[in-house]
């Protein structure tokens, strides 16, 4: 088997053995990356010299005894609203096609000090606006499976080049459901973790409140791999992350005990048959494993979504305003008035999707409309986390679909804004909860596109629900890698 295909604890296990080198590795894997890109289009930026300089430093390491880093030689690509120092991060946007950070993000410098190798950035909808990664000022995403078909989105980059066997391992980031949706519908395991476990600094804001950073891989032992390395407090720099301390995945013989709750509202209109079906099956191989499957409730879900398109696109509003010509980034024309300046850069350095949410969210927080909308979305958020309460007292862990269908094909979607917004439906509860939510594949549809199931679980449970993930994984024999 080729190097970039095996996992990336396989990879490090052969590399603490001296049975391969970092360099070899990354040689692989940036050989893997010319022979897919030009179809898959998941990099916008492939920096191969300060890959293969990373490698040896590694090898370098291991050469003169050194202890290496928990990732050490294995490659992680990294989305492209996550700052690298010396690199640019655009956010798949004109608005910022030449910024360079003169800093890492927080996760960054913890890739760094865990010896992981980046070899390049990856695409995105613009400021992570988005559900099919067609919203990139600079591409499209397609995803492994159908090249005709879209990854899912924001981070379509980051779940296409893992999909594709690009890099074993990349961050995305999961605002309503970024990581979740895109590694469903590419058929790859995607954590989004309890709001707080993950610093932000260093993430270009999209909406503060729901933002997180998240790990993609191929199998559920590979993404507690790289959550351990990203998760803990970063108290000097996000008042927001929380002193958390991630134990690694829970070792799981069986599900004897487990309480697996299936909340029927997301089960209903909207869902796909073969989605349904594939779900509602995983559950009752769960049942088979031991668990007990108990029927809950979480009425307010019809309504999630609304709320998280006003909450998420007010707190954009707010977070763009720095977008103005004047600190960085893009500039427009400056032979006018300061509103001149202010309007061509912001027509000309936003997209539609951009754009639009700016505008909803400006109307939301204006006067007259605040109490109307805004301020409804917050009650809305409150209720639902209390539901989410109630029914974590009746079961451990909550299954639904990841995404109500499978890929949709490539600008099905673009004209009609609500029927993309509709593809986040079962995932954006848990960003308003602030709750972590795993998804794994769980079988294909018709056309032989893949499933995902989404595990939810009470926050700080990534332990757990990385456990029920790496049991049902055992059970099914491991989840299938797309041929390209």
């Amino acid at each position: 088997m080729e190097l970039y295909r095996k996992s990336a604890c396989e990879l490090a296990s052969m590399l603490r053995a001296k049975e391969v080198s970092a360099k070899e590795i990354t040689q692989s894997v940036l050989a893997r990356i010319e022979q897919t890109e030009p179809s898959v289009d998941a990099f916008l930026s492939v920096n191969a010299e300060n890959a293969l300089q990373q490698a040896e430093k590694v090898d370098a390491k291991i050469a003169a005894g050194e202890t290496i880093g928990a990732l050490a030689g294995i490659p992680v690509a990294v989305k492209d609203n996550i700052c690298t120092k010396g690199t640019a991060t655009t956010c798949a946007s004109k608005m910022l096609e030449n910024f360079v950070p003169p800093y890492d993000a927080t996760v960054v410098e913890k890739l760094a000090a865990a010896d992981a190798v980046i070899p390049g950035k990856v695409n995105m909808d613009e400021f992570a606006m988005g559900g099919s990664c067609e919203n990139s000022a600079f591409k499209a995403t397609k995803n492994p499976w159908d090249l005709a078909r879209v990854p899912g989105g924001s981070s379509g980059g980051s779940a296409a080049c893992v999909a594709a066997c690009e890099v074993p391992l990349s961050l995305g980031s999961d605002t309503g459901g970024s990581v979740r949706c895109p590694a469903g519908l590419c058929g790859i395991v995607g954590l989004k973790p309890t709001y707080g476990a993950v610093s932000r600094f260093g993430l270009v804001a999209f909406a503060s409140s729901l933002d997180q950073i998240g790990p993609f891989a191929r199998t559920v032992d590979d993404t507690a791999l790289l959550f351990s390395v990203i998760s803990g407090q970063d108290a000097g720099r996000d008042a927001t992350s929380k002193p958390y301390t991630f134990s690694g995945l829970e070792k799981m013989e069986s599900l004897n005990g487990l309480r697996v709750g299936i909340p029927k509202e997301y089960y209903g209109e909207g869902v796909a048959a073969d989605v349904k079906e594939a779900v509602l099956k995983a559950v009752e191989q769960l049942r088979g494993l031991g668990a007990q499957v108990v029927e809950v409730s979480l009425p307010s879900t019809p309504y999630a979504l609304s709320a998280y398109y006003i909450i998420s696109s007010a707190e954009a509003s707010s977070n763009l305003s720095r977008y103005d010509g004047v600190k960085y980034g893009y500039s427009g024309k400056r032979d006018g008035t300061l509103n001149d300046l202010y309007l061509s850069t912001r027509t000309e350095g936003f997209g539609m999707e951009v754009k639009r949410r700016i505008m909803l969210g400006t109307y939301v927080l204006s006067s007259g409309y605040y109490d109307a909308y805004y301020k409804r979305a917050k009650m809305l958020q409150r209720l639902i986390g209390e539901e989410f309460d109630k029914a974590f007292a009746q079961c451990d862990v909550l299954v639904t679909p990841t995404t109500p269908t499978t890929a949709f094909r490539l600008g099905e979607k673009t004209n009609d804004p609500l029927a993309m917004y509709a593809s986040d439906i079962c995932t954006t509860t848990a960003n308003i909860a602030g709750l972590p939510g795993v998804s794994v594949p769980c079988g294909f549809d018709s056309q032989g596109l893949p499933i995902g199931m989404q595990l939810l679980g009470p926050k700080w449970s990534e332990s757990k629900l990385l456990g029920v993930a790496k049991c049902y994984e055992t059970a099914v024999g491991g989840f299938a890698v797309k041929e390209m």
